[in-house]
């Protein structure tokens, strides 16, 4: 089944634009299908470039004149090229169709930031478009239950159906987002696929990582880390490895779209703690997976830590879909007083306190600091994490 995607409307003005579209997301997200579904009846031709024949294709019709190279590959209305990041110079022969005003529209899409962004940026400086895609929000994801309805509000069915609700709640708390894994009957077995080599093939194809098994430790102290302040010192002790080795290996976690991190916010480093990061995972059910911890019982010893991830990535993701334009950190003071989340967008700040258990949230330090008041997060709401919503 088709899951509708709230990324439906920026990729229908990405295409009604006249720049190069370029679409980031990890793999098994969703983005093939998503375009795919955009583009049905359109006369689009979607090259692959993980597939050879694709590959060969596309490089037989770069070494052609622009418009002789459109005609070689079926004089497409959209031309389509995925996983774009295999072939180095995909994004320079774009720029070149591009800049000759060939009557098509480009969509690149990567399941890495690696080497796409990075190329894409130089050589189609302001001639793209970006959108991230991150796994299935709670409410697209909601879209696959009978139950919920089509167009249900949510005050509806935190009313009528919270028993449904917290179920849901639960499983993609165990489960996650991959729109496969929701649809699926056996998502433990899927997500046990996806965590293995297949997710981080992107970071082992850089050729950056010499050792894949230390990729798989690290991501398993990761795993059991979500959501805490992570010492990069520590972890190079644990894995005997050099610090800059693990920054490197953070780095290409976060550029494959498996891990985000939180900066800590600060405006006064002689009270507040200025240079620590936490980690968290784009999908729980990712995490749980390397943990072999797929129990939905409301009462796993983890599930404050895992609301947490959950509930952040969940704004996360939010904020990617509309182009990132709020900048997300936690904040600590030396005394230990604490803010899971603080958002800033523009000059306003906003700060949230992520809880599983009803408990009151204090945030006076924050509010004495910023005169802002902490808003609690729970669980019995979990369309409150749309924080972005006008």
């Amino acid at each position: 089944m088709y899951i509708r995607r709230q990324a439906e409307q920026r990729l229908k003005d990405i295409l009604a634009g006249d720049k190069v579209g370029v679409i980031l997301g990890a793999r098994q997200v969703g983005k093939t299908t998503l375009v795919e579904h955009a583009l049905s009846g359109t006369g689009a031709v979607i090259l692959n470039f993980d597939v050879e024949v694709d590959k060969a294709r596309f490089r037989a019709a770069a070494a052609l004149a622009p418009g002789d190279a459109l005609r070689a590959l079926g004089n497409p209305s959209v031309l389509v090229i995925d996983e774009a990041q295999r072939l180095p110079d995909a994004s320079r022969v774009i720029k070149g169709w591009h800049d000759a005003r060939l009557p098509a529209k480009f969509l690149l899409l990567g399941s890495s930031s690696l080497d796409l962004l990075d190329q894409a940026a130089e050589s189609l400086t302001g001639r793209n478009r970006k959108l991230v895609l991150p796994p299935l929000l709670f409410s697209e994801a909601l879209g696959t239950q009978v139950w919920a309805g089509a167009d249900a509000a949510p005050d509806h069915l935190c009313r009528h159906f919270a028993p449904q609700l917290r179920a849901f709640l639960m499983q993609r708390l165990s489960f996650g987002g991959y729109p496969e894994v929701v649809t699926s009957e056996h998502p433990a077995h899927l997500l046990r696929e996806l965590s293995s080599d297949y997710l981080w093939k992107d970071v082992l194809q850089t050729g950056l990582v010499k050792t894949p098994d230390l990729i798989k430790r690290l991501l398993l102290l990761l795993a059991h880390q979500a959501g805490s302040e992570v010492s990069v010192n520590e972890l190079a002790t644990q894995l005997h490895m050099a610090r800059s080795t693990v920054d490197r290996y953070l780095d290409l976690l976060e550029q494959t779209f498996v891990i985000f991190r939180l900066p800590s916010f600060s405006t006064n480093p002689r009270k507040e703690i200025a240079k620590s990061r936490k980690v968290f995972f784009w999908d729980t059910g990712i995490r749980n997976a390397i943990l072999n911890a797929f129990s939905t019982d409301e009462f796993r010893p983890d599930i404050g830590a895992l609301w947490e991830n959950w509930a952040i990535a969940e704004v996360a993701k939010h904020n990617a879909l509309l182009g990132s334009p709020a900048e997300l950190f936690f904040w600590r003071t030396r005394t230990q007083s604490e803010v899971d989340l603080v958002v800033k967008e523009g000059s306003g700040l906003r700060a949230f306190e992520v809880k599983w258990s009803p408990r009151r949230v204090s945030g006076r330090a924050f509010r004495a600091a910023y005169g802002v008041e902490v808003e609690p997060v729970r669980s019995d709401n979990p369309f409150a994490l749309d924080i972005f919503k006008a």
